[in-house]
């Protein structure tokens, strides 16, 4: 959560909220392998359809993102999250109620921004946007 802090308080947010349920997904056993190492030794490996082994499962990763969607509706108002990128991904997936797997599909840079509305229907107004 340092660097989503970090980048909260760059981008003029001085005191952001801290929700653990935005923290990075817990990779287990492939904490510090990048992708490329991963399907070296797993080739089929998707995160959000097999997890980490030792770390969190697909369904757990969707449970965190919809409390965190729940929290956020709780605001009253907009919300603005700052996480990592996995998690984002996730959370995109779970705001539109997709199957997690969804989440592979969302290509989310480094420093963008997107937009997820509820106009009394979820929707993905803005995705990685620079």
């Amino acid at each position: 959560m340092q660097r989503a802090r970090r980048t909260a308080e760059l981008a003029g947010f001085a005191s952001p909220q801290i929700a653990d349920l935005l923290r990075e997904v817990d990779y287990g056993d492939y904490e510090g392998l990048t992708s490329k190492q991963i399907h070296e030794a797993n080739p089929s490996w998707e995160l959000y359809m097999d997890g980490s082994p030792g770390g969190e499962t697909p369904t757990q990763i969707y449970a965190r993102v919809q409390a965190f969607i729940a929290l956020a509706g709780k605001s009253g108002g907009r919300v603005l999250a700052f996480s990592h990128g996995h998690t984002l991904r996730a959370t995109g997936a779970a705001w539109i109620r997709a199957d997690l797997i969804v989440a592979s599909g969302l290509m989310l840079d480094v420093a963008t921004l997107s937009v997820l509305r509820d106009d009394g229907h979820r929707l993905i107004a803005l995705w990685n946007s620079p």
